[in-house]
């Protein structure tokens, strides 16, 4: 009897069960969701790094390294494993595409990963093991022809194997780009007895050992590492760790915001859910009262109740946990699949998805707390003889408030009246209506808040501060200053050079700035384009904040692989793509540090041959990045709002359903005495559009205040300053309110139903 019970309640209050599962399901989905998203990056980023042998610590050196450097490092306790590593910029013959160079005489640190063709040769005298992703995107093949060149040095042979590689997971020529572009970027790998057969002749460009890097593997911290080094290499030298890598750090940034992620947005949603279980279960308990106190004069012992009616919320949570899970996974492979969104910018063979353990602890304990809520609630009916439990609910008394007493409240008209007594009187359903309206206001102003500032922010840097058509990057070990500064007078162009300096133990770039033309400019912390002064250097946001400085404020560094240290003023902040620090030539010509140009930034049609020139970036070749970039946030922002649609109109039809029903005697009565349908429809309406005003006033700030975190927490790399235009906030509230009033609209048409004698007839 009791089951045929439990379907027929069902289905007598399917609006607000179809309501709660979806609620429950949301819930969980998003919790579940954006955990598989982190969680699954980790897990594939780490079988990758695994595999290739990813190396802890990375030395450099201009001179090169030779193998008694390797084997001393070799000799380091605690060291696992090291290899030489070569890493360069060739151009690909009759193309602008770029390629990095890449060769590692030990495989086991810094290797390949093989997705095609033949197995990584270290003796292969002429075979490219080239980035599969490039390939792709420009319709290369295992067998296929390559011709490379550097310096007008041609090396040219077959494509071997198609790889990928850890140590350009995230494949970006340079800080400018923050998106891969495999139709101009990529990466080939090359065995050492190519690089000794096939272009002996880069030997004579560079004086000692064309191996710049030392690559190694070792579980012992940076500053033990470095004094290691130091002590068996004899020098000062650069070293990083795996953390100041872009493959690892923006990886490993990926997975830390996922968890970030993961700690506010299904917060919301799952706080939003109980909730609406508790107000809910409440409600349809007291509607049940009388079938309770039925059952008990019937014999059935309170247990045996208790399990009835705590099975509904059972049931709610398992529905609903079960589209959630569909929910969550589809979220996550949304994001984590060969062509979705991550993909785009981290490059793995693999993308399966894992939940962590924790979110299924989780998830028993939401269905758990569910069923306990369904428990409370029917309790609270039991108490008492079955006389108690037969008579119906009678909602708390309600006591004249000092306010109902003033010359102002009593002005008021009739309906302003009722609604503002109901508010008072149902207080749990009048804060679950204005915490579904903030929190839909919440993600609203969120996800399109976040375009308005990339949009600002590309507008800043990529439109005003990027004003050339091509970057020329320049061979600058194998020419001179005056060469570069020559070659830049040629192309009419604005030049800048690059250096490796330290701060404390930590690498940073010194870019040292000629710009007469324009061809280059720079935004200050406020976000507005400034010209550089020859005063001091000027310092990034992040080393602003990181080492407490500001203007007028001296800094000290050091240029790796000298023992040279500088204290020079710094001149103002700047905000910017690349952490580092940035100077004109005529302040580092006063302050005495050398440097060659490497850069030329013109707006040449035509750039000839040059034997100094390694290649060319197009200005567009770095906005189609962004393109990538934009298309991703958009899916992402397009989420958020259906999610804020679908949220709002789920807890407000749910909550709107429940006000119904708590009031239908109340609106009989209002029939009875001569109220048309369409009076009692605007008092319903009226009430949804007072709490949605409150919640808007309430979400706005909630909303930037969530932005503002997220922009600190999830992209301070990018330095981004909130922007909120005005379509945002206009979308933002009228479809918070466009919600509202059709929800409003779709409960106030059930008044025409209203059965006035069998309301009135029903004990009060």
């Amino acid at each position: 009897m009791l089951i045929k019970k439990l379907f027929r309640t069902l289905w007598q209050y399917k609006a607000q069960f179809i309501s709660m599962v979806i609620m429950v399901a949301l819930g969980i989905g998003v919790f579940l969701g954006f955990n598989v998203e982190w969680y699954s990056l980790e897990v594939n980023t780490k079988e990758v790094y695994d595999a290739t042998g990813f190396a802890d610590f990375r030395i450099y050196n201009d001179k090169g390294f030779t193998p008694e450097d390797l084997d001393k490092v070799k000799s380091i306790s605690g060291v696992e494993d090291a290899t030489r590593f070569l890493s360069l910029n060739v151009s690909v013959k009759d193309d602008m595409d770029t390629l990095a160079l890449t060769v590692s005489e030990n495989m086991n640190v810094s290797g390949v990963l093989l997705m095609e063709g033949e197995p990584y040769n270290e003796k292969d005298p002429d075979g490219f093991w080239l980035s599969d992703s490039y390939a792709k995107a420009n319709g290369l093949s295992v067998g296929d022809p390559l011709t490379l060149v550097y310096q007008n040095i041609t090396v040219s042979g077959k494509i071997k194997g198609l790889v990928k590689a850890s140590e350009y997971m995230i494949c970006l020529p340079d800080t400018t780009q923050m998106m891969p572009d495999y139709t101009t970027y990529g990466f080939v790998y090359i065995s050492p007895a190519m690089l000794d057969n096939a272009i002996p002749a880069i030997y004579k460009a560079f004086t000692g050992s064309l191996y710049h890097q030392i690559n190694v593997k070792s579980a012992l911290d940076k500053a033990a590492f470095v004094e290691a080094a130091d002590q068996v290499l004899g020098t000062t030298r650069l070293i990083m760790s795996k953390d100041e890598t872009v493959s690892w750090a923006e990886a490993q940034g990926e997975v830390n915001e996922g968890k970030t992620m993961a700690s506010i947005l299904p917060v919301l949603f799952l706080a939003i859910a109980i909730l609406t279980m508790v107000t809910t279960m409440h409600r349809i308990c007291a509607s049940e009262k009388t079938q309770i106190g039925t059952f008990k004069a019937l014999g059935f012992k309170d247990r045996r109740i208790l399990i009835h009616y705590a099975a509904y919320a059972l049931i709610i949570g398992l529905l609903g946990t079960i589209l959630g899970i569909g929910i969550g996974y589809g979220l996550g492979w949304f994001i984590m699949n060969p062509d979705g969104a991550m993909a785009t910018y981290i490059d793995i063979p693999s993308w399966t998805l894992h939940a962590p353990l924790f979110t299924w602890f989780v998830i028993l304990g939401i269905i758990a707390f569910l069923t306990f809520i369904g428990f409370l609630s029917v309790r609270k009916m039991l108490q008492g003889t079955a006389a108690d439990a037969l008579r119906p609910y009678s909602p708390k008394r309600m006591k004249h408030l000092r306010f109902e007493e003033t010359k102002r409240f009593k002005r008021l008209g009739f309906g302003t009246k009722w609604n503002l007594r109901d508010c008072v009187r149902h207080k749990a359903r009048s804060l679950m209506t204005l915490f579904g309206i903030i929190g839909c206001m919440v993600l609203l102003v969120g996800g399109l808040g976040m375009k308005d500032t990339m949009d600002a922010f590309l507008d800043v840097f990529y439109e005003k501060a990027i004003n050339y058509t091509t970057r020329v990057n320049l061979d600058e070990e194998n020419m001179t200053l005056e060469q570069g500064k020559a070659l830049a007078e040629s192309l009419d162009g604005d030049w800048a050079a690059s250096r490796a300096i330290q701060i404390g133990d930590k690498g940073y770039s010194l870019e040292i700035y000629s710009v007469t033309r324009e061809k280059v400019r720079f935004a200050d912390a406020d976000m507005k384009i400034v010209s550089l002064t020859d005063d001091g250097v000027y310092i990034c946001s992040r080393i602003a904040r990181d080492y407490n400085l500001k203007k007028g404020d001296m800094l000290s560094f050091s240029p790796y692989d000298s023992n040279e240290h500088y204290t020079i003023p710094v001149a103002g902040v700047l905000d910017s793509m690349t952490e580092g620090i940035f100077m004109t030539a005529a302040c580092a010509d006063r302050t005495g540090i050398p440097y060659k140009v490497s850069s030329v930034f013109t707006d040449a049609a035509n750039i000839p041959d040059d034997a100094h020139i390694l290649n060319k970036q197009s200005k567009q070749s770095i906005m189609d990045s962004f393109d990538v970039f934009m298309d991703l946030m958009n899916k992402m922002i397009w989420l958020l709002v259906i999610a804020a649609v679908i949220l709002g109109i789920v807890v407000l039809y749910n909550l709107g359903v429940m006000s119904y029903t708590e009031r239908y005697r109340e609106m009989a009565t209002l029939k009875v005495v001569g109220f048309k349908d369409s009076k009692i429809g605007r008092l319903l309406i009226s009430q949804n559009l007072w709490l949605t005003v409150i919640g808007i006033m309430i979400g706005v700030p909630a909303g930037i205040g969530v932005l503002q975190y997220l922009l600190t927490a999830l992209a301070s790399e990018y330095e981004l300053k909130l922007v909120l235009g005005l379509p945002t906030w206009l979308v933002s509230i009228l479809l918070t309110f466009g919600v509202s009033l059709i929800v409003g609209l779709m409960v106030a048409r059930k008044n025409r139903h209203i059965d006035m004698v069998a309301a009135l007839k029903t004990a009060e």
